[in-house]
């Protein structure tokens, strides 16, 4: 049941976005859906799959395609991490800040939603006094609007 929830909110989140991407990055357990990821701006919003209710740790990152060509694209973002779950025991919502710098590859020409992703992202906590070097290495997928036919 819990699957079929999360397909259904993919799904609606596709076509809420028209050309949405979804990326996983297994080495992080990480879960992200975004806007068009092709445009010059893009917005991402990145869920840690590892735990249920233990933490619900969501970062939005807007990002700016800083290189774009056919096969790869070159970004960078900021992103704010935050917790609606620390609200709960009267803890702080926002968690901590981060700066992104990825890339996109399309290493298959037949296949060419299909993309490498690789990140890294040096976090820090709200306060500025504990940080840590982040890496992501994953795949993405961007959907494309549906062209008709026959018109």
């Amino acid at each position: 049941m819990k699957h079929v929830l999360l397909m259904l909110l993919l799904g609606s989140a596709v076509s809420a976005f028209g050309q949405a991407s979804v990326a996983y990055y297994p080495f992080s357990s990480l879960v992200t859906v975004s806007t068009n990821a092709d445009r010059a701006l893009w917005l991402d919003a990145r869920v840690q799959t590892n735990t249920l209710f233990g933490s619900l740790s969501t970062t939005l990152c807007p990002m700016v395609n800083v290189v774009r060509r056919d096969q790869v694209n070159y970004y960078t973002g900021l992103g704010v991490r935050f917790n609606p779950l620390n609200g709960l025991d009267n803890r702080d919502v926002l968690e901590g800040y981060s700066l992104h710098v990825g890339v996109r590859v399309k290493p298959i020409p037949f296949m060419p939603n299909l993309r490498v992703a690789f990140e890294i992202a040096p976090y820090s906590r709200k306060d500025f006094k504990v940080g840590n070097l982040q890496s992501f290495l994953g795949f993405a997928y961007q959907f494309s609007k549906k062209t008709e036919v026959f018109k």
